[in-house]
């Protein structure tokens, strides 16, 4: 049989052959070693098209649906969908050596990431869903490297104490996160801190967010 017979026998057999089975005949062609002009697979194609359309708006709707009645995820967040709100208490500092701009500004963080990266609604309501509360423990200075006998780099140890509570199942988890920060021994601690705030809030506020949504 030649390439216009097998044409016309397609043609012929695309109303009474189902996309499937059209598809089959067509790999069969194929495996004859003949080249088949691309026009030939055009009756199964307008018919898969429509059918993979279908099936992948069922697809998106079933997800949909199924997102209302699972767990709500985000970026590896895991919230269960009966929790609401949360209440963001202060991280007061009760370190020896007290940086005052730390609290503020790690309290700031941890709302603002909270409020980006999950669908809780913040409230200063005693009956939140979820209440975190914490303070920082620890914030001090170590030498971590000598070099000819002198010290030549030191380090910031900061610790966070954090209690986290959820109302809803009436438990409480308790957890510290410490993070150490090092520097050149030639920099006041001051002078470090201009340069390490931001490293130090980053890695503090990511730490315990993770610690708040991965165990719950």
């Amino acid at each position: 049989m030649n390439i216009e017979n097998r044409k016309s026998k397609i043609e012929n057999n695309k109303v009474e052959k189902t996309p499937e089975q059209l598809m089959i005949k067509y790999s069969q062609l194929i495996s004859g070693n003949q080249f088949l002009h691309t026009s030939y697979s055009l009756p199964f194609t307008k018919n898969l098209i429509p059918r993979i359309s279908y099936l992948l708006l069922l697809t998106f709707i079933s997800s949909l649906i199924s997102s209302g009645c699972h767990v709500y995820s985000f970026k590896d967040v895991t919230i269960p969908p009966e929790v609401k709100t949360i209440k963001i208490g202060f991280i007061e500092n009760k370190a020896r050596y007290v940086n005052p701009q730390i609290s503020p500004r790690l309290t700031d963080r941890i709302q603002q990431k909270i409020n980006n990266q999950t669908r809780l609604t913040r409230t200063t309501n005693d009956d939140a869903h979820y209440q975190v509360s914490g303070y920082i423990s620890q914030y001090d200075v170590t030498t971590s490297g000598i070099s000819s006998q002198q010290a030549a780099t030191n380090r910031l140890t900061v610790s966070v104490q954090i209690t986290f509570k959820n109302t809803l199942t009436n438990t409480s988890q308790e957890f510290q996160v410490s993070r150490n920060f090092d520097f050149s021994a030639n920099l006041s601690l001051q002078q470090a801190e201009g340069s390490l705030s931001e490293e130090i809030l980053r890695n503090l506020t990511d730490e315990i967010f993770n610690r708040l949504f991965s165990n719950w």
